[in-house]
């Protein structure tokens, strides 16, 4: 099931105030940026860069992901760990706003999301 058009609304609002704050320098910026993603109820952090072999071939690597959960109303939040499966973020595996979730991310206190 999609998320609401209210939804939307609120995860482009906090996925636009994350991509501004995190914005990288201009100098570095066709080397590494960052995107979001919405697909169905789910929401994905992405880190966007060249790929290391083919350097005109752009990778889009998922790092963070929050899945909005309609029968409990919060987003349970997830990190990719080494072995490329989603798991949950066990210091804080749900957040009531998707707003808390980009905080979340940004701050990333474990360096699970931005390594």
């Amino acid at each position: 099931m999609a998320l609401t058009e209210k939804q939307t609304q609120e995860v482009s609002a906090a996925g636009e105030a994350f991509l501004e704050k995190n914005k990288p320098s201009i100098e570095i910026i066709d080397k590494l940026d960052f995107a979001y993603r919405i697909e169905n109820q789910s929401v994905f952090v992405l880190e966007i860069r060249p790929r290391w072999d083919k350097p005109s071939e752009i990778m889009e690597t998922p790092m963070a992901k929050t899945t909005f959960v309609q029968t409990q109303n919060h987003w349970k939040v997830y990190w990719m760990r080494a072995d490329l499966k989603w798991h949950l973020y066990s210091p804080k595996p749900n957040v009531k706003t998707i707003k808390a979730f980009f905080k979340l991310v940004d701050e990333d206190e474990l360096a699970c999301f931005f390594g």
